[in-house]
């Protein structure tokens, strides 16, 4: 294999040094550039760069054009960000732009050295194995600011193979999705993924479950049963529904959680294990906690790293993506005839309160490839509880397309209108238009309002 070729686009003179001091265990080919017009050069005429690291030193818009134009190359090109602001809002947005790591200057070489290692550029591995660790996250649909920092944390955290995680949210938000993308871009990937409801097991049985037994441990034991712990050696195992757990069940998950041995029922003997626990809860642990009806010590150790997955209500410029990606798969498989929704229908999606969050509106495009004839799902298409539940069902009877406008025209005269209405109060117009304060300065940014 030949040495990978990474681009430094940089002003300062000490940022080859730096990366290079970086990269000292490996081998590398750096190509140097010290505009962005020279870097976009390289970019177009060098067919077989494996990253592109780029300094803000030429103002923050240079750095738009280079990832730009990394969108551009059909492999998904690396971009490491060297940024000037070390807010977690200017990550954000480097990373909505299609960024794949921002470090805030000045860079020490650990960090440098992280953030490549997480790109896998330097790894032996088959192609289509790093194909399909990097996209890990890729069937999780979105848009919003929000969620692409989500994914990226949940994507740090999976570089570290025995780190517990815990993911809350509200049901239907998209949990086991995110615990599937931990263990699919962790080095645990060629490890089996386990999952276990807590919820769906009867308490007698879910110690049996997790733990196994040995044959003759009880009266049904004909013979010896492995649990889920050892079904998962070496790989992940994922908890769903934690806060459900029997006490019994939660003092010996917190002895395997020390220990990392599970003792089977009927066993003298205890089994060591390796793997990672992924658990998920849609309950307010800390509340269980409060009534006694979760231990303190097991929250603790289950939550040495938290991802809180919003819910669609809070991040609702992901619906029509996501609503997209269904009618994708709807037409693919089921030959459905609808190409997508019209403006006035989305503003009454994006106005609902998404008690059931994704799963809902999966639910609701199911119906629709049933119910809808028409090529575009309009207004009165949607389930009468959809439409009633959006500013007092008014929304149809003030659809902004008798005005002609586009949805982005669209969207910007809402957010004008809430603001001006609130007299400039990002609180209160947040609270207006039901969204939250990030989303609404992301989208006051977005159109220069």
């Amino acid at each position: 294999m030949h040495p990978p070729i990474l681009l430094l686009i940089s002003t300062d003179p000490h940022a080859k040094p730096l990366l290079e001091e970086a990269l000292d265990r490996h081998h590398a080919n750096i190509l140097p550039a010290a505009t962005t017009e020279e870097g976009v050069r390289i970019l177009k005429d060098q067919t077989d760069l494996a990253l592109v690291l780029c300094d803000e030193s030429q103002g923050r818009i240079a750095s738009q054009v280079i990832l730009s134009q990394a969108r551009r190359i059909p492999h998904n090109l690396p971009v490491i960000i060297l940024g000037t602001d070390g807010s977690a809002r200017a990550a954000v947005e480097a990373m909505h732009q299609g960024a794949t790591d921002y470090l805030a200057q000045p860079v020490t070489t650990k960090d440098l050295l992280s953030a490549i290692d997480k790109t896998h550029i330097f790894e032996a591995a088959e192609p289509r194995a790093r194909e399909e660790r990097s996209s890990a996250f890729d069937q999780i649909v979105s848009r919003s600011p929000q969620m692409e920092l989500l994914k990226h944390l949940a994507a740090e955290v999976a570089q570290t193979d025995a780190t517990t995680v815990l993911i809350t949210g509200e049901t239907g938000t998209g949990k086991e999705l995110f615990a599937h993308g931990i263990h699919a871009a962790s080095p645990r990937f060629n490890g089996p993924f386990v999952a276990l409801n807590c919820a769906g097991i009867p308490e007698n049985l879910l110690e049996s479950e997790l733990f196994g037994y040995q044959r003759g441990a009880f009266t049904d034991a004909k013979q010896t049963k492995p649990g889920r712990f050892q079904l998962a050696e070496g790989g992940t195992l994922f908890l769903d529904e934690i806060g459900e757990m029997s006490p019994s069940a939660q003092a010996k998950l917190l002895r395997v959680l020390e220990h990392h041995q599970v003792d089977p029922l009927g066993d003298t003997r205890s089994i060591r294990v390796d793997i990672r626990v992924i658990a998920a809860t849609n309950e307010d642990l800390p509340a269980q906690i409060k009534a006694g009806r979760f231990r303190l010590d097991l929250y603790y150790r289950l939550n040495v790293y938290q991802l809180r997955i919003p819910p669609l209500r809070e991040r609702p410029e992901d619906i029509e993506p996501i609503l997209t990606s269904f009618l994708e798969v709807a037409r693919r498989d089921h030959g459905c005839r609808i190409k997508g929704i019209t403006p006035a229908a989305l503003i009454i999606l994006q106005d609902h309160d998404w008690p059931g969050n994704v799963r809902e509106l999966h639910n609701i495009v199911e119906g629709l490839t049933i119910t809808c004839k028409d090529d575009m799902i309009q207004p009165d298409h949607l389930p009468a509880s959809v439409r009633s539940s959006g500013s007092n069902g008014e929304i149809e009877k003030t659809s902004l397309l008798a005005f002609g406008l586009s949805a982005q025209e669209m969207e910007k005269k809402l957010l004008t209108e809430a603001l001006q209405r609130t007299g400039g109060n990002i609180s209160e117009a947040s609270r207006l238009l039901k969204i939250t304060r990030n989303t609404l300065r992301y989208r006051m940014a977005k159109y220069q309002l």
